[in-house]
């Protein structure tokens, strides 16, 4: 805590001293992050001053009685603020995912219960889409594939913005819907799936990929009937060779397409490379809540019911209207702070 708050400091003195503008900007850049950091521990120095005060006058003889009475008082309160920010500065003091202020790729694709999954694919998609609104995060389609009667087979977009994969990073896997169908007359609850998969949007410097290691393929693009086809070739199929991953782009320009291809291939190869250090790292994946594990199933949304239940972490809300409605900052904090106290306890058990 001590080395923070030198480096703070020092940081705070460099830049009072007009340092040239890029060397300014790394240094903002840092002082900004450790802000938070630097006020918890000062407060903290000065909780830990005014609890020795309070010691040392309930156990001055020369104290008043009154006085004393009101030190004795106030302690067990201070002593609880001491150990809020203890916890608070140890939370701030873990190891940071390098990958958490990333923009994401969120991809979703219906599963299991044919044109209600798709359905269903379509609703999750617009739920993420009103909570990234909600953050000030811009979501923008990459490509999509509709469903027969609406919502979509496949779709898949990047959130840009501060803090996105931080916060999206939880929401890899199985997500089932428990509802009854517009189309089905008895009435009967059905159940289908979607699969949702967040990737960091990776950079160049991340991951490497060589001319030799990929097949690029341009095919001629086709529409629904009735739709405008574009007839050049223009849907681009890209397959990186050693791991056999496949990216199709097919809008209207190749150019874009060869692009957005790139920047998807690049995510999901940076996502296996992350995933593949994450098992290394970990003994069981069953510790690691959100592992990005497409095959668990991660929550259960029951609209029967009005019930939404992260099974991860067994939370169970009675507000599924307003949770796909984009509210999820109940769901994402909580899964936030049960990744933060496994985090601790391995720091603790490490220690």
């Amino acid at each position: 805590m001590d080395q923070v708050v030198r480096r703070f400091e020092l940081l705070e003195a460099q830049m009072a001293a007009s340092p040239d503008p890029d060397a300014y900007v790394k240094m903002a850049s840092e002082y900004s992050e450790l802000q938070e950091m630097v006020g918890k521990v000062r407060a903290l120095r000065a909780a830990e001053r005014e609890r020795d005060d309070l010691a040392a006058l309930i156990g001055d003889k020369t104290t008043d009685a009154d006085m004393r009475a009101l030190a004795e008082a106030e302690l067990p309160e201070l002593e609880a603020r001491i150990d809020g920010l203890e916890r608070e500065i140890q939370i701030l003091l873990l190891p940071k995912d390098a990958a958490d202020t990333r923009n994401a790729i969120l991809e979703i694709r219906a599963g299991t219960g044919g044109d209600e999954a798709a359905l269903f694919a379509g609703d999750l998609f617009r739920m993420y889409e009103r909570y990234a609104a909600s953050k000030g995060w811009k979501v923008e389609v990459v490509s999509a594939s509709e469903g027969d009667a609406g919502g979509y087979k496949e779709i898949i977009a990047t959130v840009s913005g501060r803090g996105v994969f931080s916060h999206l990073k939880f929401e890899s896997g199985v997500h089932r819907v428990q509802r009854v169908p517009e189309t089905e007359a008895s009435g009967r609850i059905h159940t289908s799936a979607a699969t949702v998969a967040v990737l960091p949007e990776a950079e160049e410097v991340d991951i490497e990929i060589r001319n030799e290691d990929i097949r690029i393929d341009t095919m001629r693009a086709s529409g629904a009937g009735g739709q405008h086809v574009n007839t050049t070739d223009s849907a681009v199929r890209i397959t990186h060779l050693p791991t056999g991953i496949m990216v199709v782009q097919a809008e209207k320009s190749q150019h874009q397409n060869r692009a957005r291809a790139m920047q998807i291939l690049r995510a999901r190869l940076y996502d296996m490379e992350r995933s593949k250090a994450a098992q290394e790292r970990s003994e069981s994946r069953k510790m690691q809540v959100g592992s990005g594990d497409r095959s668990e199933r991660i929550r259960t949304y029951n609209f029967p019911q009005g019930r939404v239940t992260d099974h991860r972490i067994n939370l169970t809300l009675y507000k599924l209207d307003r949770v796909m409605m984009g509210e999820l900052d109940e769901v994402i904090q909580a899964l936030i702070a049960d990744h933060q106290s496994k985090l601790l306890a391995d720091a603790d058990a490490a220690g």
